[in-house]
């Protein structure tokens, strides 16, 4: 039987090799992130809830969902273990940190990309008219008299050009 035969058996093979590998590894990390958890730490569960890790078993974890409300989450739930700074800055809103390169704080909403603050400050030709023009309507009346003219023939009669 000749060897080169069974090459492609062989790359498939180790192809699913370094798969599962990764996947492992990805598995393995996890693992590790949800074991050390300790109470007080910032999570965001699977479902994307964020919460506070208040006690930590062997297969549960207790997260405080808000104040003074507890509920008992599996530790697979647990999507991700934050840090102190960007839990506070998802949870609390502490966005001081957001900043632009040139130290320019970054507005939340698009009022400063407009150059006029209030509607007076924008001129008359500026705003659009969104009413039919007078062209328009004289161009509807001859569409409307053509129809009217052509609705007066009779099936067998055709139109002369």
């Amino acid at each position: 039987m000749n060897p080169l035969s069974f090459l492609p058996f062989i790359v498939l093979i180790g192809a699913m090799f370094l798969m599962t590998r990764s996947a492992k590894k990805k598995q393995a990390a996890a693992v590790q992130m949800r074991n050390e958890m300790q109470p007080g730490t910032g999570v965001r569960t699977i479902g994307g809830m964020y919460a506070t890790v208040k006690e930590v078993h062997h297969d549960t974890v207790l997260l405080e969902v808000a104040p003074g409300v507890h509920a008992v989450y599996a530790k697979n739930a647990v999507g991700a273990v934050l840090d102190d700074e960007e839990y506070n800055r998802i949870v609390h809103g502490d966005d001081d940190d957001v900043l632009d390169i040139d130290g320019a704080v970054v507005p939340d909403d698009a009022s400063s990309l407009t150059e006029a603050d209030t509607d007076e400050d924008i001129s008359d030709d500026a705003k659009i008219d969104l009413g039919k023009k007078a062209e328009a309507d004289d161009a509807e009346s001859a569409d409307a008299e053509s129809d009217e003219k052509s609705e007066g023939r009779t099936s067998g009669e055709a139109e002369a050009k």
